[in-house]
């Protein structure tokens, strides 16, 4: 009788432990990083049996061997792979839009301004002495050097905001990994298969999840889940020991971003500070890019303005003054020191400035450099799109692994609560038995 009783005890004891354990199922079915757990029982040793031998017909009851996850290992390497990819191009293409709006003619109006100085210059030939079109030809003048001197200033603040993103991605980036580590001294001390345990290891998953997102990294394993945790590229030692190394991050002179662990350079390729770098790189050569339109128009369009005379007859003045982008503007000149003429006819030197429209001129080279721009920013999207996609399926393949699916709760539930009423119903029999057998004697 008190085996039944036995009995009895035990299966109350698992099952309400497992039910229990549905319980967090439902209540953290929406929680991230959260993994489904399940109790793992198994049939305990009855009386006369041994771990060698067990009896056919002497039941001993059920026993608890602790809560398992359920996560799959494989799956959840490839999300983080596939994820870190995604946040790459992700921040990437991020970045390269804002340039392209930067350097598109809605925010400078260079494109708008080389036409209407060749328009101009065209309509001048006709009217070489019309002091309006002149004006107008040294406005389109103003207009082409602040539109330079815009984009300028928005790349500039675009590699300060990489720099100060790139800085706060980093503090997240170590706080993740000091984070990590309290994670890895508390599973050296969880009492394996409890309820402490399997939550130590969903937060330890999910701050991987995070530094994967951030920079790529190989994370392995030791007998008590705890993870040490390396640079995937240079295997550099972040986390692991009771050691974490930060990562430290460097802006150059014109904005390139290089990482460092421990004053060692640290090659990132994947994560979101991989983009970063990526875009500040890009960010860095559309600058010295404009300095070089910059410089190549003022000098350009200074030659055929200088080849010609002005209203007096004196040589024509430079129309640009300014050794780049950001410092390039528009000489201080009148509408008579427009150099119109020259040895050919009064208009003559506007003749030769339109016939400098073609393959080569600034309005071409301007044009090509835009599509250029455009063709990155397109080729960016496209991959996005393709990380993306990928990032989505191998998170949906880890998820039908790990997350909570409530109908499949519901039905656990209704289960362990009959189990539940067995097990209260055969302490129950057993009283009653034990009654009648006292009171019989």
């Amino acid at each position: 009788m008190s085996d039944l009783l036995g009995i009895g005890y035990s299966g109350l004891k698992a099952y309400s432990r497992a039910l229990s354990t549905v319980g967090d199922n439902i209540a953290n079915a929406q929680t991230p990083g959260y993994a489904r757990r399940r109790l793992d029982m198994m049939e305990a040793v009855g009386g006369g049996n041994s771990i060698f031998y067990r009896g056919n017909t002497n039941p001993g009851g059920v026993d608890i061997r602790g809560v398992n996850r359920s996560v799959d290992a494989w799956l959840i390497e490839d999300s983080r792979i596939s994820g870190g990819d995604a946040e790459r191009s992700a921040t990437r293409l991020g970045w390269l839009d804002k340039v392209e709006g930067a350097l598109s003619d809605e925010t400078n109006g260079i494109k708008t301004g080389l036409t209407k100085l060749y328009t101009t210059a065209d309509q001048l030939t006709s009217d070489p002495s019309n002091r309006t079109l002149r004006a107008q030809f040294l406005q389109s003048v103003d207009d082409i050097a602040s539109g330079f001197r815009t984009a300028a200033g928005q790349l500039d603040k675009m590699g300060e905001g990489i720099e100060g993103a790139a800085t706060s991605a980093v503090d997240q980036l170590n706080a993740n990994l000091n984070a990590l580590e309290q994670v890895n001294v508390g599973l050296r001390k969880a009492r394996p298969g409890s309820t402490n345990e399997a939550s130590l290891l969903d937060e330890r998953d999910r701050l991987l999840d995070q530094i994967s997102s951030q920079a790529g990294v190989k994370a392995t394993f030791d007998d008590r889940g705890a993870a040490t945790v390396r640079a995937a590229g240079s295997g550099d030692l972040l986390v692991g020991g009771g050691v974490v190394n930060p990562v430290s991050v460097t802006a150059a002179a014109d904005g390139r971003l290089s990482y460092s662990v421990g004053g060692a350079p640290l090659a990132i390729t994947t994560g979101s500070l991989a983009g970063l770098s990526e875009a500040a790189g890009h960010v860095a050569d559309q600058r010295a890019s404009l300095d070089t339109m910059a410089t190549q128009f003022a000098g350009q369009l200074n030659a055929a303005h200088q080849a010609g005379t002005d209203a007096d007859g004196n040589p024509g003045q430079p129309l640009f003054t300014g050794t780049s982008a950001a410092t390039l503007a528009a000489a201080p000149l009148a509408p008579d020191q427009v150099a119109v003429a020259n040895a050919s006819g009064s208009n003559g030197n506007m003749l030769a400035l339109g016939a400098m429209r073609g393959a080569n001129d600034p309005e071409a080279r301007w044009s090509g450099h835009l599509a250029t721009q455009a063709q990155t920013v397109a080729s960016a999207r496209a991959q996005d799109a393709a990380a993306s996609t990928r990032a989505d399926a191998s998170a949906a393949a880890r998820d039908g692994v790990s997350q909570v699916d409530l109908d499949t709760e519901a039905a656990e539930l209704l289960r362990f609560q009959q189990a539940y009423s067995a097990a209260a119903r055969t302490i129950q029999v057993a009283r009653e038995t034990m009654q009648t057998l006292l009171s019989s004697l």
